[in-house]
C-alpha cells in the first residue's frame, strides 16, 4: 500500500507573510470548516473503536490514550475530563506522553523517537487484554506509538489509532484504526491545525458516546459530574429542579443532602 503523508504537503495558500491580519484569519477558517466533514466520512471506523471499547470497559478494562506533542497533550486533555464531567475514577481513562508528564508543557527531546518507551510506559499500568489502547499520532509515523499497539497486538490487547494520514504504519498496526483525512495544513506542516482539531473532535466522540453507553447520562445532562466548584453546584441545582419540577431551595437542600445529581433525583422521585 502506498503512504503519502498529507498532513506534511505543501499549503494551499503562498506568501502568508503579505497577507493582512484578515486574509490570514479567513483562510484559516476556511480550511477549518473542512475538518467536521473529514470526520464524518470516519464515522464507521470511529463506532467500530468505540464499540470495542464499551465492551472492554462494561467488563471491568480501562481505555488508554498515548501519543507525542500534541497529540499526545490531547490524549490527555480527553482523559483528566472523564472524571469531573462523568464521576468517573482517574484510573478508568489514563493519557500517556511521550517524554512523561513534564513533556505536557514542554516538548522533551527525541521522546517519541523511542521504539521501547511506549511499552514501557503502558506496562507501569499493569496493561492487560482487558483494556484497549488508542495511538494517537497526526503523522501516523510516531515510533513511540506504533511499537507500543505493535506490543499490545502480540498480548491480544485491543488497539485502535486516531491519525490523519491515509495507510500510515499506525493504521496499519492498529486493530480499529480512525483515519481522519485533513490534508494540507494552512502552515504547512503545522498538523496542531486541522489535524489537531481532527483528533480533539474524534476523542469528544470516543469518551462522550462511550459513558453514554455506560450510563453516565441521564436524558441529555451530566448526572454524574463532580461538584468540584460553585459554577458546577448551581448547574446541578438546575438539573434537579428540571428533573423534579421543584423549587430552587428544594434542589438546593436534596444536592446538599446527598452530594449528588444523580442520587438527589432518585431520592427526590420516592
Amino acid at each position: 500500500m502506498s503512504f503519502i503523508k498529507t498532513t506534511e504537503q505543501d499549503s494551499h495558500y503562498n506568501n502568508l507573510e503579505k497577507m493582512s491580519i484578515n486574509e490570514i484569519l479567513s483562510n484559516i477558517n476556511n480550511e477549518d470548516k473542512t475538518v467536521p466533514y473529514a470526520v464524518e466520512k470516519s464515522l464507521p471506523q470511529i463506532e467500530l473503536l468505540i464499540e470495542k471499547i464499551v465492551d472492554k470497559l462494561k467488563n471491568g478494562g480501562r481505555l488508554f490514550y498515548m501519543g507525542a506533542g500534541t497529540s499526545g497533550r490531547l490524549g490527555i486533555l480527553d482523559a483528566s475530563e472523564c472524571p469531573p464531567t462523568f464521576g468517573v475514577s482517574e484510573d478508568l481513562v489514563i493519557g500517556l506522553i511521550a517524554g512523561g508528564d513534564s513533556a505536557i508543557r514542554k516538548a522533551v527531546e527525541n521522546a517519541e523517537d523511542s521504539v521501547t518507551q511506549g511499552w514501557e510506559d503502558l506496562k507501569s499500568f499493569s496493561i492487560s487484554e482487558k483494556d484497549v489502547v488508542v495511538g494517537i499520532a497526526a503523522s501516523g509515523t510516531t515510533p513511540y506509538v506504533v511499537n507500543a499497539l505493535n506490543e499490545c497486538n502480540t498480548k491480544d490487547i485491543i488497539t485502535g489509532c486516531i491519525t490523519c494520514n491515509k495507510n500510515s504504519p499506525l493504521s496499519l498496526t492498529a486493530q480499529y484504526p480512525i483515519e481522519v483525512i485533513v490534508g494540507p495544513e494552512f502552515l504547512t506542516g503545522s498538523s496542531r491545525m486541522k489535524a489537531g482539531t481532527a483528533q480533539k473532535l474524534v476523542l469528544n466522540m470516543i469518551t462522550t458516546a462511550t459513558m453514554i453507553q455506560l450510563g453516565r447520562v441521564k436524558n441529555n445532562k451530566m448526572v454524574d459530574m463532580q461538584l468540584s466548584n460553585n459554577k458546577l453546584v448551581h448547574r446541578g441545582v438546575r438539573m434537579i429542579m428540571e428533573e423534579l419540577n421543584i423549587s430552587e431551595e428544594a434542589a438546593a437542600k436534596l444536592l446538599q443532602e446527598h452530594k449528588s445529581v444523580r442520587k438527589s433525583i432518585i431520592h427526590g422521585r420516592q
